[in-house]
């Protein structure tokens, strides 16, 4: 049997190119090359190109996804494994081109993409499956703000952050009335809608949830102990962060995060990886957001509790590839 031809498809248009090229290195490493041809694919605002072992680029053409090789040679790949984080790879957009040209790939599809990179519309959904979130105020740019109204409503401190960002990039943590403009402005350069969120003061945990062979699959929950305010880009990507797994709580806290967090991808109809984040307080979690292509570089959380799990990342990824192949078949 021939063996497939995959492509890691990593980069993206946002400042996260540099994590998810890490993260497509690892997984790019761990693929079985007894099972399928490899390579790199590399998605950025100004170029798309495939990356060959020595290093050259040769253009990726976007009728149909596909590379000619120095050999005159084209080539077409049975399964995109899609590491993007942020835009194209994890809002949408990447998936519905994909799509329109009948590429396969691992991951969730376009529409679960793009609802969860949008941060007020998963929440909504999720409450109606009994998920709680933190009570919010949403501002489109060129809103009026009434400062007063949105605090009587929410109470200091809140956070303000854009609705549709990776990377935690643009939150504030505002803790005075006289804060907040500048907090919305700061979260408006990031995204043309925002959240305000009450804070909600417990432990943050970020769960790994995944499909593996057929079953829906708690990961693991680690335990998140910003040395900052809260879990922001320098804490997420800088290691201004202590990650323990697994998190330091009690079995039934346990039982009903491993619950809420499968009852959320399930809800959702997801697939692939997810690593969702949640506050505790007082043993009830509460969601802040969904992950659908979570960081990967052996630095973070998904792979570190995968190995806690039990789970080789060689395992975790050839799942991927191997439920892309199967979407093709049935």
């Amino acid at each position: 049997m021939s063996k497939k031809h995959v492509a890691v498809v990593m980069g993206g248009y946002s400042d996260e190119y540099v994590v998810s090229l890490k993260s497509g290195q690892l997984i790019y490493d761990s693929l079985d090359r007894d099972l399928y041809n490899v390579y790199k694919v590399i998605i950025l605002k100004d170029e798309w190109y495939f990356l060959t072992e020595n290093d050259e680029k040769i253009p990726v053409n976007k009728s149909d996804f596909s590379v000619v090789l120095n050999t005159n040679e084209k080539l077409n790949f049975d399964v995109c494994f899609n590491i993007i984080h942020g835009t194209p790879g994890e809002n949408g957009l990447l998936q519905a081109y994909w799509d329109a040209i009948g590429q396969v790939y691992t991951g969730c599809d376009f529409y679960q993409s793009a609802l969860t990179f949008n941060k007020k519309d998963t929440l909504a959904v999720l409450s109606k499956y009994g998920i709680p979130s933190a009570k919010s105020v949403y501002l489109r740019k060129g809103e009026p703000i009434d400062a007063d109204k949105i605090i009587n409503q929410l109470e200091l401190p809140v956070f303000v952050k854009p609705n549709q960002s990776g990377s935690s990039l643009g939150i504030s943590k505002v803790k005075e009335k006289s804060e907040l403009i500048a907090a919305t402005e700061i979260a408006f350069k990031e995204d043309d809608e925002i959240l305000i969120e009450s804070f909600l003061n417990g432990m943050e945990v970020s769960v790994g949830v995944i499909d593996f062979k057929g079953e829906t699959i708690v990961l693991g929950i680690t335990e998140i102990v910003p040395q900052n305010e809260f879990f922001d880009y320098e804490a997420k990507y800088e290691g201004a962060s202590e990650e323990i797994t697994p998190a330091r709580i009690d079995k039934e806290t346990t039982k009903r995060v491993e619950e809420i967090a499968k009852r959320a991808y399930d809800s959702l109809g997801m697939s692939g990886f997810s690593r969702s984040e949640f506050i505790l307080v007082d043993g009830i979690p509460y969601m802040l957001e969904m992950n659908t292509n979570p960081g990967f570089s052996p630095a973070s959380i998904l792979p570190q509790q995968a190995k806690h799990y039990g789970i080789s990342i060689k395992d975790l990824c050839g799942n991927e590839v191997e439920k892309a192949l199967n979407k093709i078949r049935n």
